[in-house]
């Protein structure tokens, strides 16, 4: 669960997921190169990652080379329950998710879905992702194009057989519904909150392994999309 914090440009905030508990974070897992390459054309693309605290999820896609915005926001559900209080409670079928928006030239799908389960999401948790608990932390893939759903579904069975995990793959696809952008005080929170416990036990690491993992797709700065 998200701990209480306090943010400048969101006065006494209150919020109530991620939070940094007494434990290790996630082993970053180096996922095998995709089998199936992408072959996407036409300019830039979408693509929708599920992956816990989004935070972290946009965190790492701000940092890599190719990716032109990166948005947090609620995946599924209603729109009228697309709140942070709301989506939290676990109940509205929304996940935390992340808007990425990339440039196919310099950046494939099939090579951001190797830097998503090597660095961000773990496969093999059903309904949590690190410290946070509820369907609404789920890890999932939103494939937008028939491209991105090809993809998707060769690279998860090319995970499930890889032998790089010990337990069964379980993070899966879901049909596009509807994403719906979350609060400002969400976007750009890793850069704007370097401090926060969080994101210094939590999301950090990601980054960091990003770095290690995938240097000649790693961006030092962070790719702010928050204008305010």
């Amino acid at each position: 669960m998200k701990q209480i914090i306090t943010l400048a440009v969101a006065s006494a905030v209150a919020l109530s997921g991620c939070q940094a508990a007494p434990v290790s974070a996630e082993n970053i897992v180096q996922a095998p190169a995709a089998k199936r390459v992408s072959k996407e054309t036409g300019g830039l693309k979408v693509a929708i990652f599920a992956g816990g605290c989004f935070w972290g999820v946009e965190g790492v896609f701000s940092h890599t080379k190719g990716v032109k915005r990166a948005v947090s926001g609620y995946h599924g559900g209603s729109a009228a329950t697309a709140t942070y209080k709301q989506t939290n409670t676990g109940v509205t079928g929304h996940a935390e998710a992340v808007r990425v928006v990339y440039d196919p030239k310099v950046i494939r799908y099939d090579q951001l879905l190797r830097i998503f389960f090597s660095v961000v999401a773990d496969p093999t948790l059903r309904n949590r992702q690190g410290p946070d608990r509820g369907p609404q932390y789920r890890a999932a893939l939103v494939p937008l194009n028939a491209e991105q759903r090809a993809i998707a579904s060769s690279y998860l069975s090319q995970m499930q057989s890889s032998g790089r995990w010990k337990r069964p793959i379980v993070t899966k696809t879901e049909r596009y519904r509807k994403f719906y952008a979350a609060e400002n005080y969400h976007q750009d929170f890793m850069a704007r909150n370097p401090s926060h416990g969080y994101i210094k036990r939590w999301d950090k690491p990601k980054v960091a392994g990003l770095k290690r993992l995938y240097p000649s797709l790693f961006r030092a700065s962070f790719l702010r999309d928050h204008k305010s």
